[in-house]
């Protein structure tokens, strides 16, 4: 069982263009209010996520700025939040919280692990 939080996901969920232009202003919004990182917008499930997402990444310290920001400016996005240990398994699986709508991720991504 890990013993500390290095760091946090958002994963921005999305599954057509109008999402991913919600992504992207949503993503743009953060940049500017905090110190992250914006990953890649993806158009295609990639890894254990289900849909299009794009991947926010932040210091464990900034969550109680960042996440309560998110949940109140998502607008209709999903969004999946999950802590980092550098354990995968755990931190998709029971290190997770959810914004909006929560999907059945693809955890065989990391049978291979």
């Amino acid at each position: 069982m890990p013993h500390r939080i290095s760091y946090y996901h958002a994963h921005l969920y999305y599954d057509d263009e109008q999402g991913l232009a919600a992504a992207q202003a949503l993503a743009a919004n953060a940049e500017q209010h905090f110190t992250l990182r914006v990953g890649r917008f993806h158009e295609k499930p990639v890894g254990p996520h289900p849909l299009w997402s794009c991947q926010l990444s932040f210091a464990a310290e900034d969550f109680a700025d960042i996440v309560p920001w998110l949940a109140l400016n998502r607008g209709a996005l999903d969004i999946f939040v999950h802590v980092g240990t550098d354990d995968d398994l755990f931190d998709h699986t029971q290190g997770v919280m959810w914004l909006g709508n929560s999907h059945p991720l693809n955890l065989a991504t990391f049978d291979a692990a």
